[in-house]
């Protein structure tokens, strides 16, 4: 059984970081893609960032946020600096099995979710 648990989110002021981690197990970490979403009130589950054999990341996070991970440790992380307001949302962690060039964004494309963590941005 996959399991994903998230973890390092909370309240941070306007222009502040964080960072988040998932802790991975039930499938072999170093040859699976692992990604973030973000699902604002009110708004779809959308795409963050995902690394593979690259990184990829989406438009209103690039240059802000940085994704790693540590297959020693089965974890991923999401380094997120300069926070803004519109970044509020539960970050989830999703896994899909096999390395890719070109990571896939679609939520459809991932087959294990965690349960999510909240981060607050405020102005």
């Amino acid at each position: 059984q996959v399991q994903l648990v998230e973890s390092g989110g909370g309240l941070v002021q306007a222009g502040g970081s964080l960072r988040l981690s998932c802790a991975a197990s039930g499938r072999t970490f170093s040859t699976s893609t692992m990604a973030w979403f973000r699902q604002a009130p009110g708004k779809e589950r959308e795409f963050v960032a995902a690394i593979s054999w690259s990184k990829y990341y989406a438009d209103s996070v690039k240059g802000r946020f940085t994704v790693s991970r540590d297959n020693a440790k089965n974890t991923v992380s999401l380094q997120m600096n300069s926070l803004k307001p519109e970044d509020t949302a539960v970050y989830y962690c999703a896994t899909t099995d096999g390395l890719t060039a070109s990571p896939p964004t679609g939520v459809e494309k991932y087959d294990y979710w965690g349960q999510g963590t909240q981060v607050t941005v405020s102005s």
